[in-house]
């Protein structure tokens, strides 16, 4: 009897695992890369105005996709972000974040947390996917945690995959701070 149950709970662990490593893999859309143009879009924020990518022309940008509002990591990357605002502002920079939650999640979510930056509801998943960043956690459709710095003419010029929430703000700042000491 001790027997069955220790391979069926291998099998379970097997299982468990299959979906574990699938949980974050990205179902579709290609990643954009260096030097591309940044597919644009408009998507509502948390107060529910219309934001354009165009509408940052002659700004960096940070676009930032996370899983989900108010979840453990993702709180940490906002608040990293909300923490360095004053340093992006003075580099002439923007941080938006995208997820597929509600104009109301989000909303929730910069109250709950005091975030003053831009996050943008993405449910239809049309814009995550076109960044290729549309993962399934589980069976859910999430946006994988992926960022894009994007320059004042609009082209990608540093992307990262599979971010680290805690200290990713810090390596956005660098890459920025090099990225104007070559401009």
């Amino acid at each position: 009897m001790s027997r069955t149950v220790l391979i069926a709970a291998a099998v379970v662990v097997v299982i468990l695992g299959a979906l574990v490593v699938r949980s974050f893999a990205a179902d579709a859309g290609t990643l954009p890369q260096e030097g591309q143009t940044a597919p644009t879009f408009t998507l509502p924020n948390q107060e529910g105005q219309s934001i354009s990518l165009d509408s940052y022309k002659g700004k960096w940008v940070v676009l930032y996709f996370y899983p989900k509002d108010m979840t453990s990591g993702c709180t940490l990357e906002a608040h990293n972000f909300q923490r360095d605002l004053d340093k992006y502002k003075a580099a002439n920079a923007v941080i938006l974040g995208v997820s597929v939650d509600s104009v109301d999640s989000h909303k929730q979510f910069c109250t709950k947390d005091s975030l003053s930056f831009n996050l943008l509801a993405d449910p239809d998943k049309n814009t995550v996917n076109a960044y290729g960043s549309l993962g399934n956690y589980m069976g859910i459709k999430i946006a994988n945690r992926n960022t894009f710095l994007i320059d004042p003419n609009g082209k990608i010029v540093k992307v990262w995959t599979k971010v680290s929430p805690g200290g990713h703000s810090d390596e956005v700042l660098t890459a920025l701070a090099g990225f104007e000491k070559k401009g």
